[in-house]
């Protein structure tokens, strides 16, 4: 018994532990150089531009850079949004791990409400009258399809026969709707809509990861939040990362802001000012989180450490890898940005000369609506975390420039 008891509490203790601090010099960066990402998100805050923000720099498992403007702090509690889909993606790999699928499976294997997909089409009469109508898909929706997008589902849905837009009627509109109903409601509900176009074609934004979430609950048998905090949150150490932020850590969460007329920002009268201090119905795995810098920190060094932090393993190497290879190939790559692929929930640089941005190829990100990024780069064995609240995105300049400033003080 008294064994067990420490080694409880040994292994309580390297879930709490801090990533170790190094100075800039000693893994390769100017603190000069650094010292100019702090002057210009500084002079962002007294323009008016943000209220606040945070952003981390870790290279070889050893923090180097982290500092806090503005009103934003070091416990700061952030929607995260589409920063949640990364999460969804690992979850969903431990099952893969696990045997509970295959990339190549048909997503209807699983979820039979996917089995008879349509496809919304448009044209017009010979009286020149819209006119709105479907066709049964060629080919199912794939496993693969919700991870890197390519299902043909986005946010708002396109026209369905009658000529309305299709997820409105369906309560599903904007990607984090306010729902009394739970996931596997709003996957039923979803699965009655055309598509966008035939699966495993085009890349296009939306509630695949969503989607992804009740894979999960459905391989699992487990609540989309029970699961990640069992094997992700818990595992890792990450102790505020949750669907919500329960009343005694509400003076933590930050203020989101919205874009002011005439510039700067204000306090934002959007819903998710103040309901995230309430369990949702609906778990979004892809919009649907909060967390902290400590907390997505140890969650990105995860997975720059090929799945393993602290002695801890989530995932196994070659996961990691296949996670973040590029997928699309040759697809239609919509709106995703020029010079990236697409891997299992990532972005993924393929190469500095084709996206026109500094950093590494194979370097893989994302971020959220309300300004949030990240990015790890498995060459320079190096991460980023940038966190800021404005909705609609007011602070992708920054976060840009944050992580550009961050390459160039890379010196060795």
């Amino acid at each position: 018994m008294r064994i067990l008891l420490t080694l409880a509490l040994s292994v309580s203790w390297v879930f709490a532990a801090e990533l170790p601090v190094s100075a800039p010099e000693q893994l390769g960066f100017s603190r000069e150089r650094l010292q100019r990402i702090n002057t210009l998100m500084r002079e962002h805050v007294a323009a008016g531009d943000m209220a606040g923000a945070s952003g981390l720099l870790a290279r070889n498992g050893k923090i180097v850079f982290r500092e806090n403007w503005g009103e934003m702090k070091a416990d700061s509690i952030v929607r995260m949004y589409s920063m949640t889909k990364a999460v969804t993606g690992v979850a969903a790999m431990i099952l893969y791990e696990e045997g509970k699928f295959s990339l190549t499976d048909p997503v209807s294997k699983y979820m039979p409400e996917f089995s008879d997909m349509r496809v919304a089409h448009e044209s017009k009469d010979s009286a020149g009258k819209r006119i709105y109508y479907t066709t049964p898909v060629e080919h199912p929706i794939l496993v693969r399809d919700l991870f890197r997008h390519t299902t043909g589902f986005d946010y708002s849905g396109p026209m369905d026969e009658t000529g309305e837009i299709a997820y409105k009627k369906l309560e599903m509109a904007g990607g984090a709707p306010l729902a009394s109903f739970d996931l596997a409601e709003a996957v039923r509900r979803l699965a009655t809509a055309p598509l966008h176009e035939e699966p495993g074609t085009k890349w296009r934004y939306g509630y695949s990861i969503d989607i992804l979430g009740r894979l999960v609950e459905v391989c699992s048998g487990k609540p989309l939040n029970q699961f990640f905090e069992e094997r992700i949150f818990r595992p890792l150490g990450m102790k505020d990362t949750a669907f919500f932020v329960p009343e005694e850590k509400w003076s933590r969460l930050a203020t989101l802001y919205a874009p002011k007329k005439g510039g700067g920002v204000e306090r934002s009268t959007a819903p998710a000012q103040e309901r995230y201090k309430t369990k949702p119905a609906l778990l979004l795995g892809g919009a649907g989180l909060v967390s902290t810098m400590d907390d997505y920190t140890r969650f990105v060094m995860m997975l720059l450490n090929d799945g393993q932090l602290d002695g801890v393993r989530i995932l196994g190497r070659k996961t990691v890898e296949l996670m973040r290879a590029d997928h699309l190939g040759d697809l239609n790559r919509g709106s995703l940005t020029d010079g990236y692929g697409f891997g299992l929930t990532f972005a993924v640089n393929l190469g500095p000369g084709k996206s026109a941005t500094i950093g590494s190829e194979g370097e893989y990100y994302w971020g959220g609506a309300a300004g949030t990024s990240f990015w790890i780069d498995p060459k320079e064995h190096m991460i980023g975390v940038f966190l800021v609240q404005i909705l609609p995105s007011q602070g992708v300049t920054a976060r840009d420039q944050f992580k550009r400033m961050a390459y160039q003080a890379l010196v060795d």
